[in-house]
């Protein structure tokens, strides 16, 4: 039976009023104790009929809200810890005390389900922003294609499902498969397996839109498909990996036997993640295949390992303008002679500018002497040939060469020497005297016409010949910075050298340039050392005397 206290209550005094609120209220006393309800009260507890415990008839977190406002002093919501707010069935509803001046708690329930819905909403497209914005950033760290596999997997196992499948394109006969459990390391396999057994899957590695996840029967799953350990699949979504113009690859996502299926929404956020990932594979796939071009090209634009031949003795170093680069403008090659007493053809050349394109022409040019090698004994038509191939290509740029022909003759080793417009080549003596051959010439690629002057000369045994282009001369350094290394200091660095091997002198030449130019700019340089090897060795005694020579 109600009181008369509560009959002369906030809801009583109000009438029709109370029973029409757009919310649902209801009124309880100290005691815990339902003593009045509204329509829409009724509807939404059908159980809090006034007279009832309210703890009967409402969830925990109603009652433990009211039982927190007994306490002597307290205020709700504030200081007792517990919420305001709870599911009341299949809704979500904020409760809001009123307390009478009778004692009495008028609570409001205002049902905020659409709120709430729409704040989880989004808060979830935050997250999955977060993350399509963080797995960009790990995915483009990366141009390594294996690498970029194993990201794609593990963040999608982590975030979109309990396992995840990533699928190349076939290589011969096998798909490359990086799978990952969640929680677990990406592993790489290579299955002989044809991929249009599978429902969606070779569909996805030609390109085609993915097929949605209910059209895919768990159970056709094939055992490659399922990492070990994982039990029944109960759900699978095949998505494409699109790529520059060709797909990349494909994305499978597995979800165990009684988890949650994948929502319309869950497939096209695993869709906007397939994009991000196939764009990062595609780059790295074409920066793989970038690569191994330019390997090769490479191969054949790095100067070459030079070593005796013929019993003359050769060697060269190379460094580029940018530490960075692996090839420029200047070149040399050595080409041994065919038959045995015959000359080897040596070529040292500088082109106009540096980097790549300087590169691409010294390719021209060295294949171009190397057809030319036939008339080697005539360096003159040698030169005319060149220069008339440079002129009639497209290429602007001009070059500078020096020509070297060597042959044993029994101890000593003949040489002659043209230069085309090049520095002239030193010959280190075994007195330490320094000479400059007899040679001038034209440059190659800009006249007409490219005369030049032959200089024959003979080196004795422990003499050399010192081809090198003007990066090594012109190398600005030194204690302020801005002088020449200059021709000069090279000369004297060289008389030191008197009586050294060929990589010895190399050596020597490019360690001075290097601490002269220190950590400053620089053009390309080459150095290319001939010499009549020594008749004697060093050899030590017992190992710890020094070294003498002998015969």
């Amino acid at each position: 039976m109600v009181s008369t206290r509560a009959q002369t209550g906030a809801g009583a005094q109000h009438g029709s009023l109370w029973n029409h609120a757009p919310y649902p209220a209801l009124v309880a006393d100290l005691q815990g104790t339902v003593v009045l309800r509204n329509d829409a009260a009724g509807v939404v507890l059908p159980a809090a009929r006034p007279g009832a415990r309210l703890a009967d008839v409402v969830p925990s977190w109603l009652s433990e809200a009211h039982d927190a406002l007994r306490a002597p002093g307290a205020r709700a919501g504030q200081g007792t810890g517990v919420p305001l707010s709870g599911e009341i069935g299949e809704r979500s509803f904020e409760a809001h005390p009123s307390t009478q001046d009778d004692g009495t708690v008028v609570w409001w329930l205002v049902d905020d389900t659409d709120h709430r819905l729409a704040r989880e909403a989004l808060h979830m497209e935050r997250e999955r922003t977060a993350f399509l914005a963080e797995a960009s950033s790990t995915l483009l760290s990366s141009l390594n294609l294996g690498r970029c596999m194993d990201v794609v997997a593990q963040l999608a196992a982590e975030h979109l499902a309990d396992a995840a499948l990533v699928i190349a394109p076939t290589r011969g006969q096998r798909l490359p498969v990086v799978t990952c459990l969640r929680g677990g390391s990406p592993a790489l396999s290579h299955e002989p397996v044809d991929p249009d057994e599978v429902p969606g899957l070779g569909e996805a590695l030609r390109g085609f839109p993915p097929v949605p996840s209910r059209w895919i029967d768990p159970g056709s799953a094939p055992d490659w498909l399922v990492p070990e350990g994982f039990g029944r699949v109960g759900s699978i979504v095949i998505t494409p990996l699109p790529g520059h113009g060709v797909a990349a690859g494909v994305l499978v996502l597995l979800r165990r036997a009684g988890s949650a299926t994948f929502t319309e929404s869950e497939e096209v956020f695993a869709r906007l993640f397939a994009a991000r990932a196939g764009a990062a594979m595609s780059a790295a796939r074409l920066y793989a295949e970038q690569s191994s071009i330019t390997e090769v090209l490479m191969r054949e634009l790095l100067p070459p390992s030079l070593h005796q031949i013929s019993g003359v003795d050769f060697a060269g170093g190379y460094r580029p303008s940018a530490d960075h680069e692996r090839v420029g403008g200047d070149f040399y090659d050595v080409h041994p002679a065919v038959i045995e007493g015959e000359a080897s053809l040596i070529a040292l050349g500088d082109v106009c500018g540096k980097g790549l394109e300087a590169a691409v022409l010294t390719g021209k040019i060295r294949n171009t002497l190397h057809a030319l090698l036939p008339m080697a004994d005539d360096h003159q038509r040698m030169i005319s040939l060149l220069n008339t191939a440079l002129l009639n290509s497209h290429h602007t740029r001009f070059a500078t060469l020096v020509l070297a022909s060597a042959v044993r003759k029994g101890s000593e080793v003949d040489l002659r020497l043209t230069s085309a417009g090049h520095p002239s080549p030193l010959i280190v003596r075994a007195s330490s005297e320094v000479e400059e051959a007899e040679t001038r010439g034209t440059l190659v690629g800009a006249m007409p016409s490219a005369p030049a002057r032959t200089t024959s000369l003979t080196l004795a045994p422990g003499e050399s010949c010192v081809l090198y282009t003007d990066g090594i001369t012109e190398a600005k350094g030194g204690p302020m910075g801005g002088a020449h290394f200059g021709e000069e200091r090279l000369r004297r660095a060289l008389s030191e050298c008197a009586g050294m091997p060929s990589e010895s002198i190399v050596e020597h030449i490019q360690m001075l340039t290097s601490q002269w130019v220190g950590q400053g700019s620089h053009d390309d340089m080459a150095v290319v050392v001939i010499s009549a090897p020594r008749t004697h060795h060093l050899t030590a005694v017992n190992g710890r005397t020094r070294g003498r020579f002998t015969a």
